[in-house]
């Protein structure tokens, strides 16, 4: 024979008991699960740069030649922790001015070299093989030999790297020209691109 169920509310439990046993609260008989959320908060890596804009290299010529140089600062902002890289790149290899030039020094990054009548270059304090400088604006002097130079690139070449985070690293790029009074008068120019990619 079937033993009856008896049940009874006491303070608000229920009380559930086969007939002839001890009634036992209902809530004895729960299930308990337990998890764990992870907040995260993803921040991406971010760069950022500024430069002077335009540059100009003052110049006037005598028959021998005439050099002058002058800087171009470049801040990068980065919060990437393996840093950042930063390479240039002209339009042109020369400076243009309509239908005349200012060629490119025979320099290179790797094995850079002297300003010469009638060129150009660019350079930057101890970085490749430029040496540490310091490099200063100099004007209408008779050379500008104290420092090497390279030929400025048309594919970007990589100027400075860096390992850590960076806020407002700045990198001082310096350019050189030397033209004697054979170059018809103007503005010579051409057109610099930086980029400053993360690690």
């Amino acid at each position: 024979m079937k033993q009856p169920l008896k049940s009874a509310l006491i303070g608000g439990v229920t009380l559930v008991a086969v007939a002839g046993t001890v009634l036992i609260p209902a809530a004895a008989f729960a299930a308990v699960d337990t998890k764990t959320t992870t907040v995260q908060a993803t921040v991406a890596p971010v760069i950022s740069m500024t430069t002077s804009g335009t540059v100009t290299i003052p110049i006037i010529p005598t028959v021998s030649g005439s050099a002058s140089s002058i800087s171009d600062t470049v801040t990068v902002n980065t919060n990437r922790s393996t840093g950042y890289n930063l390479k240039l790149a002209g339009a042109t290899a020369t400076l243009v001015n309509g239908g005349s030039s200012i060629a490119a020094i025979a320099g290179t990054f790797a094995s850079p070299g002297a300003i010469t009548n009638n060129t150009w270059g660019y350079r930057v304090d101890n970085q490749g093989s430029f040496g540490v400088g310091p490099t200063s604006a100099q004007t209408n002097q008779a050379s500008l030999t104290s420092v090497l130079w390279a030929a400025m690139p048309t594919v970007a070449q990589t100027i400075k790297t860096t390992g850590v985070a960076s806020g407002a690293d700045v990198t001082t790029v310096w350019y050189g020209a030397m033209a004697d009074s054979t170059k018809v008068d103007g503005t010579y120019s051409d057109i610099i691109t930086y980029t400053a990619t993360t690690n």
